[in-house]
């Protein structure tokens, strides 16, 4: 998985940053890529976390995209500890909470 990195924060805790495809019929715009931050223990419980939401094939495979100062801050402040966001180059996109980039399509 090309695109990702982690951040160990003073507590002992890491901040997992991924780029991963977004789900169709989720928040993301078909055939989006999105930046997916988790706060977690270790790096192992952060990728179950988005294992245990669904997303199976998620590895972090090296360090080459570590989160931002901005990014930690984001992930930190939000209640579950996940966030997502679509385009991460631009500033004035918010960060969601990820139950809205899995929710299926309204029927």
């Amino acid at each position: 998985m090309a695109g990702g990195g982690f951040c160990k924060l003073p507590g002992g805790s890491v901040v997992v940053a991924l780029y991963l495809p977004g789900p169709p019929g989720g928040g993301a715009s078909p055939g989006a890529r999105v930046r997916v931050l988790v706060h977690a223990a270790n790096r192992a419980r952060a990728l179950t976390r988005l294992r245990n939401l669904g997303l199976r094939a998620v590895y972090l495979r090296g360090n080459t995209e570590p989160p931002t100062p901005d990014e930690i801050t984001a992930v930190l402040h939000h209640p579950d500890g996940l966030v997502w966001r679509e385009a991460p180059d631009d500033d004035t996109e918010s960060w969601h909470g990820i139950r809205t980039l899995l929710r299926s399509p309204a029927a």
